[in-house]
């Protein structure tokens, strides 16, 4: 208890630092140097180091990066009714890439991920930094700007290893999530799968669409980059209408055709949906998301507990206290499936016990059929997204086939990228 008195007033401290921050923010105060300046300078696309419409071979040559750091402190009840903490600090992500648009028609995009900090990962692990993984890897074709496209706005072919999206949250990316970490209901639907695959861009008007045919296997540990084709395939098709300057709709939608029992397949359910919506008022805005699938049967998992159909809502009201420097976020979350452990919380933390000082705390692995979660958190955007600080607040609770557990957990981290 004096554990969690202490993390309570860390973070409220921390919070009001924030707050305090932001009410002090203003040009009058700014001396006159002009330290805003970083903040244009990283804003204004730092890693681009060529750009010409002129030149026939190379049109532009830029890089990008992105840096996460974070803290989390986790009280909690396991599955037996015995009570821990645990604390944890978290390189997140830090990744570095190209971008380069050649031949007039062709662009590429090449991203390596450096860290890989796996101390907070059920089971424990090492923090290990230099390469550690491709992270994505495409090469394009712009089919409108070489023959036309008819009515079409823009058409582009993608081929090499993709970030697979299914649902709002995840098309967002990490560098411009309001919450720390995105819901485990869309990280169930997600999953952080990088696919090999063939995907095909598209807009007209107001719809913007993408379909795209994926390979289902990894080639085992080996092949970590490009994965081969000799098992079934992934369809995957999506669609998002802009109702409005403030509503947008979308629509994502992908079926596994594959085995995914096999130690080569790299999407764990049969199929899945989303139908999301946005908000955007300017002061205020919500995000919503809806998520349904199917993990599949015997054929897809030896375990009975963890197949059948999996559901869930997520709902993100958000607020700017300050316009552009302080914004309040909450969330809710519910996800719910047929069998006893046909859902997963997330590994960060409430999922990691037992990596953080608790080694006797039993949660079932995080798995479960019945799960609610509610967050609520400070974003103070030192340069836009390009550079904030997020701390958040998040309870959850989880129904699982030996006991229920719940965790409070206290989350606050740095993101920059350029």
């Amino acid at each position: 208890m004096e554990n969690q008195t202490k993390i309570g007033i860390t973070l409220a401290l921390g919070l009001h630092a924030v707050a305090f921050a932001g009410t002090q923010a203003s040009p009058a105060a700014a001396p006159a140097s002009d330290p805003g300046n970083w903040c244009e300078w990283l804003q204004n696309k730092p890693g681009l180091l060529y750009k010409s419409s002129e030149n026939p071979f190379l049109q532009s040559f830029q890089i990008e990066g992105r840096f996460q750091y974070q803290l989390g402190a986790v009280d909690g009840s396991d599955v037996n009714g015995n009570d821990f903490s645990e604390n944890h600090a978290e390189y997140r992500r830090f990744r570095l890439g190209v971008k380069t648009d050649f031949l007039k028609y062709f662009g590429a995009k090449f991203v390596v991920n450096l860290v890989n900090d796996e101390r907070n990962i059920s089971g424990g692990g090492d923090l290990d930094w230099g390469y550690d993984s491709i992270d994505e890897a495409l090469l394009s074709f712009d089919i409108k700007k070489a023959f036309g496209a008819g009515p079409l706005d823009s058409l582009k072919l993608n081929y090499g290893r993709h970030k697979f999206v299914v649902g709002q949250e995840t098309r967002t990316s990490s560098t411009k999530l309001l919450s720390i970490e995105r819901s485990a209901i869309a990280n169930k639907a997600y999953g952080s799968y990088r696919p090999t695959g063939l995907s095909l861009d598209g807009a007209i008007d107001k719809w913007t669409f993408t379909g795209a045919l994926y390979s289902s296997t990894t080639d085992g540990t080996d092949n970590e980059a490009f994965s081969g084709w000799q098992d079934d395939v992934v369809y995957y098709a999506s669609a998002g209408y802009q109702v409005s300057g403030e509503l947008k709709l979308g629509v994502d939608w992908v079926y596994n055709n594959a085995d995914a029992i096999s130690e080569d397949s790299i999407i764990g359910y049969r199929w899945a949906t989303s139908i999301n919506a946005e908000y955007d008022a300017g002061s205020w805005g919500i995000i919503g998301d809806f998520i349904y699938g199917d993990n599949g049967g015997a054929d897809m998992t030896g375990t009975a507990n963890r197949r059948g159909d999996f559901w869930g809502v997520m709902i993100m009201p958000y607020y700017w206290i300050l316009e552009d420097k302080l914004q309040l976020v909450g969330q809710y979350q519910y996800g719910g499936a047929d069998e006893a452990a046909g859902i997963r919380i997330n590994s960060r933390y409430g999922r990691a016990a037992g990596t953080g000082g608790a080694p006797d705390a039993n949660v079932n692995g995080g798995r479960g059929d019945q799960h609610h979660s509610f967050y609520t958190g400070l974003n103070y955007y030192l340069c836009g997204h390009n550079a904030k600080i997020q701390a958040g607040i998040e309870y959850q609770t989880m129904d699982t086939p030996i006991g229920d557990f719940d965790t409070l957990t206290y989350l606050i981290g740095f993101r920059t990228f350029f």
